[in-house]
């Protein structure tokens, strides 16, 4: 079941999505070579405590997960794609990392990704990263009242098919609201014109993800979280918060002109 929020609830999660951002853009100043991953997770902490917020990611632990997550923020380094797990590994020059983090504010959630490369950057992964992010402005631009959850997924698909890159298979965006995960489900690939029409009031959180080898397959690590691509290339993700709305789309994660 799909709830239409009301304005003033988007509003407020708008709130929830800017402590996000704050997030995001700290963690990634903090990154550097030396640092490890749990630093950055501490720093997203810091964030929540500031805000009066809660992690909808710590604790939370789908039928997929041998254990719940133990952390507030997604760190994903190089071949992984999702889910990575915060831990003593300290980032070195050329990493490729993702991060992943969501904030519940006054009883709604945001969540948001963003992807960058620590210290001197490869061509090929500036690539990739661009690619990810051109498919969540893909994404987001058929996110329009009358369009179609197929139209949202053909687009991003356009963009990083056109590209090169794989998709990994069953894995995209979602609505969010009260709850980190809502329906409905938004595929990272589709055909347009399908599914369920887009209505004021739907809050979705749209987020390709790449593997640089155009392949589709991951595999989970032994941690059981963190998703790894199968052939061992690099990933990206990029993700926002958005509500449809009679306007257009509006960006609650967004993070303006604050530095990176």
């Amino acid at each position: 079941m799909v709830e239409l929020k009301t304005d003033t609830s988007i509003d407020a999660m708008h709130e929830a999505g800017q402590v996000v951002a704050r997030a995001l853009t700290a963690v990634r100043k903090a990154a550097g070579v030396g640092v490890s991953l749990l630093e950055l997770d501490e720093v997203a902490h810091g964030v929540l405590r500031e805000a009066g917020a809660s992690s909808p990611f710590l604790g939370y632990r789908p039928s997929f997960a041998p254990t719940p997550f133990p952390a507030v923020l997604c760190v994903s380094v190089n071949d992984a794609i999702v889910h990575g797990i915060p831990g003593r590994y300290r980032l070195r020059d050329g990493d490729l990392v993702s991060i992943d983090f969501g904030a519940e504010l006054g009883g709604w959630v945001g969540d948001s990704a963003l992807s960058f490369v620590v210290g001197t950057p490869r061509a090929a992964d500036l690539r990739l990263i661009e690619t990810a992010e051109r498919a969540l402005a893909a994404g987001i631009g058929a996110a329009v009242v009358g369009n179609r959850i197929g139209d949202i997924a053909h687009a991003i698909g356009t963009v990083c098919r056109g590209a090169g890159y794989g998709i990994p298979d069953g894995f995209g965006g979602h609505g969010i609201g009260r709850r980190m995960h809502e329906d409905p489900g938004v595929p990272n690939e589709g055909r347009p014109g399908r599914g369920m029409r887009l209505r004021h009031g739907m809050v979705l959180a749209i987020e390709p993800m790449v593997i640089e080898g155009g392949t589709d397959g991951y595999h989970a690590a032994p941690d059981g979280w963190t998703l790894k691509t199968n052939d061992g290339t690099r990933a990206a993700h990029a993700e926002h918060t958005v509500a449809i709305t009679d306007a257009g789309p509006r960006i609650l994660t967004a993070r303006g002109h604050a530095p990176e």
